[in-house]
């Protein structure tokens, strides 16, 4: 997961970034079929206006800070367990979600996920199964797996286990007929197998500088980038009846066109936003008017989502911060036309002004009617 931190080198791009930033800034080129109007696009006075749903982010905190935000700003939060060492166990993580899902049953929502220990056990898919169906019972609107699988869980002989394993596949078809969303992170973003000068942001080139262990393109010995992509879309192909949101924009946050081409080729899945808009905002200043336009054809398949993440021991005003900061930042770029600045891209940034039909889908619409949500 990629941290929100300052980032303050350089990116080099072919054309200038100074150029670009300049044009991106002051050109007007709108699309056709939804041109900028004042009256077609909210403004920052319509933020906490509309109901919204921040449908990534972990809350594993019982503090009631987070909660308190969201309810401030507006927001629903889809809270997702993950099988991640460095959070509270899988355990507590849904101790805590039923916790803040007591106190509030609309504001907020989770999901659940499963644990690798005991693999190989020949009970192993009956356990997970019977542990999904209690998620469920208790509320879970889907079950997420992490980029564990691909890129550390190995099985007996040492081999990384994929997403397209076979073991899966009695889990994925419960799923399936229960209509319960997998969510699936697989992989890094891209710019984890390119070397620190290639890589596109900021935060993702000095998080990987400070942790070389983590760092693909340092680590050959590991499956590729493409390698990770493949297993994932073969097991869309396996189960194409399975509800499926791409976390992390996919893993094809470097370019709108190929997750453009991942939409087409599975018509049921979606992608949530979730600790990549730096990726996005960097596209959308070489080309805001692609970007633009992706979003636009893609209004029904895009979920706003932050990643954002509530530990215990935070400072709960601190962390109150940081939450508006972010979602303010994010609709600041979405709605309107306002310049911007962010931490992971340098200089100036316009934002998209996206029509108020496709911003009520992206912040909404889209979460309610995949994870059959019910909201305020």
């Amino acid at each position: 997961m990629v941290q929100l931190v300052k980032r303050n080198k350089t990116i080099h791009v072919s054309l200038g970034l100074a150029a670009i930033i300049l044009l991106a800034a002051c050109s007007d080129a709108h699309s056709p079929s939804a041109p900028e109007q004042q009256s077609d696009h909210y403004t920052m006075l319509d933020y906490a206006k509309l109901a919204k749903i921040d449908a990534h982010v972990h809350a594993n905190s019982s503090d009631r800070s987070f909660l308190e935000q969201a309810k401030l700003d507006n927001f629903t939060l889809l809270s997702i367990n993950v099988d991640y060492p460095d959070f509270p166990s899988i355990a507590e993580q849904r101790k805590v979600a039923l916790q803040l899902k007591q106190l509030d049953e609309e504001q907020f929502q989770f999901a659940s996920t499963f644990s690798m220990d005991n693999w190989q056990h020949e009970n192993w898919q009956e356990t997970v199964i019977e542990d999904i169906d209690l998620a469920i019972k208790q509320g879970a609107k889907a079950v997420k797996v992490w980029k564990n699988i691909g890129m550390s869980h190995r099985d007996a002989k040492g081999d990384l286990v994929m997403i397209d394993h076979p073991s899966f596949a009695p889990i994925f078809e419960h799923m399936k007929n229960n209509n319960l969303p997998l969510v699936g992170h697989q992989g890094e973003p891209k710019n984890c197998w390119l070397p620190l000068e290639e890589m596109t942001v900021n935060n993702d080139r000095q998080y990987f500088a400070a942790h070389p262990e983590y760092h693909m393109y340092l680590h050959p010995e590991f499956p590729s980038y493409e390698d990770q992509m493949q297993a994932r879309d073969t097991m869309l192909v396996k189960n194409p009846q399975l509800r499926f949101m791409g976390a992390h924009m996919a893993s094809l946050e470097w370019s709108v066109d190929e997750l453009a081409e991942f939409f087409e080729r599975n018509p049921l899945a979606v992608a949530d936003m979730a600790a990549r808009s730096g990726q996005i905002q960097y596209q959308s200043v070489l080309d805001r008017y692609k970007v633009r336009e992706f979003f636009i054809k893609y209004q029904d398949r895009i979920l706003y989502a932050t990643d954002l993440t509530h530990n215990p021991g935070r400072d709960p005003e601190a962390f109150k911060q940081e939450v508006r900061n972010k979602w303010h930042q994010d609709w600041k770029y979405l709605s309107t036309s306002e310049v911007l600045q962010v931490p992971e891209v340098d200089g100036v940034i316009k934002g998209l002004a996206l029509p108020k039909s496709v911003i009520n889908k992206i912040y909404r619409r889209n979460a309610q009617r995949f994870f059959d949500l019910t909201t305020h």
